[in-house]
C-alpha cells in the first residue's frame, strides 16, 4: 500500500481519442489522423513551450494543437468548428475500468496530478460522473509542466506526503513515468497498448496491463 495514489489523466484515465468520433463527423475520412496529429501536437508543443520557459496554459496549447492539426490534414474549418471540438475534449471517455478504480482502493484517496488545467479538468470529471473519485491537482498552478522535476515535487507537497516513494504515481505515457520515476516517486506504467518501453534507460517499477492491476 502506498501513502498516495497519483494519476495522469490524458491518455491513463481518459482516451484522448475519443474525440475521433466527433472530427469523423465533421471531417469524413479523417478523424483518425486528425486526432492523432492533434495530441503528437499537444504534447510536442507544451514540451517545447516548457524548454523555452514559456508557459502557456494548456487549454490554449490544445487549441493551437487542434488548430495545426485541421491545417496540416487540410481540412476547412470555421471558428465554431473549434469551440465544437475543444468542448469535445470536456466529455473525453474514460477507459472501461475507470470507474471501478475506487472500488479498488476504497480507503485511499485518489487524485489526479494533470498538465490539464481546472477549467478542463473538473468539467471533464464532471461529465463523467467522477467528481466524487478524484480529487484533481493541476500544473497550470506551479506553471510547470510534467515530466519536470519541479512539477512532481508540486504534487508532492500539495499532497503532504514525506517520502517521494510512497507515491505511486500511475501513467500509460513513458515521457510522465519517466519525469515521475526520475524524481522518486514509484511508478506504474498503464500499458494498454502491450507496446515496448523505450530505450530511455529509466525503467518503471510496475508494467500494467490496465488500471485493474491495481487489485
Amino acid at each position: 500500500m502506498f501513502d498516495a495514489y497519483v494519476f495522469d489523466a490524458y491518455g491513463t484515465l481518459f482516451d484522448v481519442h475519443s474525440v475521433t468520433e466527433k472530427l469523423e463527423e465533421k471531417y469524413p475520412d479523417k478523424g483518425k489522423t486528425i486526432s492523432q496529429e492533434w495530441r503528437r501536437r499537444q504534447v510536442h508543443y507544451f514540451m517545447i513551450r516548457q524548454l523555452i520557459d514559456g508557459y502557456l496554459p494548456f487549454d490554449q496549447i490544445t487549441r493551437n494543437a487542434l488548430i495545426d492539426g485541421l491545417k496540416f490534414n487540410r481540412v476547412d474549418f470555421k471558428p465554431n468548428d473549434l469551440e465544437e471540438l475543444m468542448d469535445a475534449y470536456l466529455h473525453l471517455q474514460p477507459y472501461e475500468e475507470v470507474g471501478s478504480v475506487k472500488n479498488h482502493l476504497p480507503d485511499n484517496s485518489l487524485t489526479i496530478f494533470s498538465n490539464g488545467t481546472p477549467s478542463m479538468l473538473y468539467p471533464l470529471l464532471e461529465n463523467n460522473q467522477l467528481k466524487d473519485t478524484f480529487q484533481i491537482l493541476s500544473a497550470d498552478e506551479p506553471k510547470v509542466y510534467k515530466p519536470v522535476a519541479q512539477a512532481y515535487a508540486y504534487a508532492q507537497k500539495q499532497l503532504q506526503i514525506a517520502a517521494s516513494k510512497d507515491v505511486l504515481f500511475l501513467s500509460s505515457n513513458p515521457w510522465d513515468i519517466a519525469g515521475a520515476k526520475n524524481y522518486g516517486f514509484t511508478t506504474a506504467w498503464v500499458n494498454r497498448q502491450q507496446s515496448e518501453w523505450p530505450s530511455l534507460d529509466i525503467k518503471p517499477d510496475h508494467i500494467f496491463d490496465n488500471l485493474n492491476d491495481l487489485k
